[in-house]
C-alpha cells in the first residue's frame, strides 16, 4: 500500500512540475472590464500611435517549442479577465532543457 501511495505521489509531482505555466501579476490600479480572449493580440513590438496602459506583467515557461499557439492562447485566457487588449512579449527564448519561455506585459488600449 505504501508503494502505491508513493508511486501516485511521484506521478502527481511529475505532472505538476512538468506542466507549462502562465503567471500574471496585476500592476495597474483600478478595474477594467474583461475582454474576449479571442480578441487579445500577441505582440512583440509596442504599438505606435496608440495610447495604452500596462495592466499586468506576464511570465510563461515549460512549453514545448511546437506548442507556441497553445502558449499564446493560454496568455490570452489569463489576461482577458483583467481587461487586456494585447500582450507584448518583450523577452522569449528556449531554456537549457529545450522548453520555450516568454515574459512581457499585458496592456489595455485607451
Amino acid at each position: 500500500m505504501k508503494k502505491i501511495c508513493l508511486f501516485c505521489t511521484v506521478c502527481i509531482l511529475l505532472m505538476v512540475c512538468g506542466c507549462a505555466s502562465v503567471m500574471v501579476t496585476k500592476t495597474a490600479r483600478g478595474y477594467f472590464a474583461p475582454t474576449n480572449p479571442d480578441e487579445v493580440e500577441i505582440l512583440v513590438l509596442v504599438p505606435q500611435h496608440r495610447q495604452l496602459t500596462e495592466i499586468a506583467t506576464v511570465t510563461t515557461y515549460n512549453w514545448e517549442t511546437r506548442d507556441t499557439a497553445k502558449m499564446h492562447n493560454s496568455l490570452r485566457a489569463k489576461c482577458a479577465p483583467l481587461g487586456a487588449n494585447a500582450v507584448i512579449l518583450g523577452s522569449f527564448g528556449i531554456d537549457h532543457n529545450g522548453y520555450f519561455w516568454a515574459s512581457g506585459v499585458a496592456i489595455r488600449y485607451e
